[in-house]
């Protein structure tokens, strides 16, 4: 029988709500592992000086076109005096710290733990190698330097990290940044479906918003739409700072 309010407003009698199989009871105490790692993260980074997030898969091969494109955009940024910062693991990851690690810039890599492990890549700096528990931590490290993000392709992981920082820009809680997207056949199924379904379709976004992001083919494209996005706006300074 279905519980509904009755007719005098009285509410209907409470439902039994669900129970909690299991709870840890030393859960507030989470909140000191979550400060030091924030802490940790601000004190090693603060010192690195603008740099450019790079995003992509773990599983992607160093014979890969992407793995290849990830160094030579990395090499790139490298040149123009940009920092890189990665996931810290393989694939594309290892291929941007590749990037610069070799060619004299600054490699930053988070590294997250995973019950699978995920085992830091060989060219980031030693004293730029962070270890994360907390996915959400890791983001905000990724975010905070960067001014700019550089999407290859990757699985559920990259996607998470794209649209966090799309949604960011998008709620003016950092101040826009280029986000360029690389691999024009890869990414052409998703922004048809965030053109057609997203916007024309269920009018979740505005127009506006497919502004934020850009889609490229050639590593030299992704160093020029940052050289001409900075030579505009002119300052840099850390994104997220807090009040």
């Amino acid at each position: 029988m279905k519980n509904t309010p009755q007719s005098n407003g009285v509410p209907a009698q409470k439902p039994a709500m669900k129970q909690w199989g299991f709870l840890k009871a030393e859960n507030s105490w989470t909140m000191f592992k979550v400060i030091s790692e924030f802490v940790d993260g601000f004190e090693r980074l603060n010192v690195i000086g603008p740099c450019v997030s790079i995003f992509g898969s773990a599983r992607t091969k160093p014979d890969h076109p992407y793995y290849k494109a990830a160094v030579d955009i990395a090499r790139l940024l490298t040149e123009e005096g940009w920092g890189v910062i990665t996931g810290g693991g393989p694939g594309i990851m290892e291929a941007g710290n590749k990037g610069a690690y070799l060619y004299g810039g600054v490699s930053v890599g988070l590294n997250i733990s995973l019950p699978f492990e995920q085992s830091h890549n060989e060219y980031i700096d030693n004293d730029k190698n962070l270890n994360h528990r907390y996915f959400f931590v890791r983001k905000v490290m990724f975010v905070k330097y960067a001014q700019a993000f550089v999407v290859l392709p990757g699985g559920f992981g990259t996607m998470d990290e794209l649209f966090e920082v799309l949604t960011l820009v998008q709620t003016k809680r950092i101040s826009q940044v280029p986000i360029i997207l690389v691999g024009k056949s890869y990414w052409s199924g998703l922004i048809s479906w965030i053109k057609e379904v997203m916007l024309e379709r269920e009018k979740n976004i505005n127009p506006d918003d497919l502004n934020l992001f850009h889609v490229v083919d050639e590593p030299d494209e992704v160093i020029n739409i940052i050289t001409e996005f900075y030579k505009e706006k002119g300052d840099i300074h850390p994104n997220l700072e807090l009040e």
